[in-house]
């Protein structure tokens, strides 16, 4: 077969969950520009949603917005489905949906259901997510692209905070599933990889900015200053893009030196 008769690879494919705003939406962005066509997923259609696809358009690559409530283990499949129908079969996934407590307080005054509103939607939402998605990838013959799973957890899988508890359990949890599915996928050719954010500077820390500021002030942080969403995505689109051979279930911390113990 000549060169010109070969047929043209395909640019890779990535879901991105939790995708119209802050790091979502920066993941994306970094995938766009690493080449990859994208779903960009949130909780329901929105004009941010809409917009981030929008961006992701004008930097030449194929995009649609596909909304989807991942704490509703029952419409995964489906989900999945109509992901894959609007660009082809995917390549990647990035847990990034999750959800904050509903109040902060006493760790004493943690509810039932304060509790299950974030393990539904940050452990086991994600979870199945993962579960249904890694089903598919083996259900096919291997491409030419890296597959991958990569699930964005938090430094508060590892740092207390505790007006946060039901939060920190659920992304500890979460940093366990990433293991977990990294042992279990890592023979068939599938790389997991867990980020971890630590103080990103978005809408939802707007709110806190006072009070990080002058904590890193006090020498909080290695590097001190705030961190960019952006800078979360290259760590996303690094390790999408297969650039960490020979690894399993890496942990990345995109946290300016905040977890590192010191004395």
């Amino acid at each position: 077969m000549s060169s010109n008769s070969r047929p043209s690879l395909r640019r890779p494919r990535a879901l991105v969950t939790g995708a119209r705003r802050g790091i979502g939406k920066a993941i994306a962005l970094s995938l766009a520009q690493s080449g990859f066509d994208l779903v960009l997923s949130d909780l329901e259609d929105s004009n941010d949603l809409q917009r981030a696809v929008d961006e992701v358009r004008a930097l030449g690559i194929h995009a649609a917005a596909v909304p989807a409530d991942i704490a509703d283990v029952s419409s995964h499949q489906q989900f999945l489905a109509d992901a894959e129908a609007t660009i082809g079969e995917l390549d990647c996934l990035v847990n990034n949906a999750g959800v904050s407590v509903l109040s902060r307080g006493d760790l004493l005054d943690v509810t039932p259901e304060g509790f299950d509103h974030c393990l539904h939607t940050n452990t086991r939402g994600t979870f199945f997510l993962t579960q249904a998605f890694a089903r598919k990838l083996l259900a096919r013959p291997a491409t030419a692209h890296h597959r991958s799973i990569i699930t964005i957890t938090s430094s508060n899988a590892q740092a207390v905070s505790v007006q946060r508890a039901e939060y920190c359990v659920s992304k500890a949890a979460l940093a366990m599933v990433s293991s977990l599915f990294a042992v279990r996928l890592g023979g068939e050719g599938v790389g997991v990889y867990e980020v971890v954010p630590g103080l990103i500077e978005t809408e939802m820390s707007a709110a806190s900015k006072s009070h990080y500021d002058a904590a890193i002030e006090r020498g909080w942080l290695v590097m001190p200053r705030w961190g960019k969403p952006e800078e979360v995505g290259k760590a996303v689109s690094t390790l999408a893009m297969g650039l960490l051979p020979y690894t399993v279930g890496q942990s990345i911390k995109v946290d300016g030196g905040m977890l590192i113990q010191r004395y």
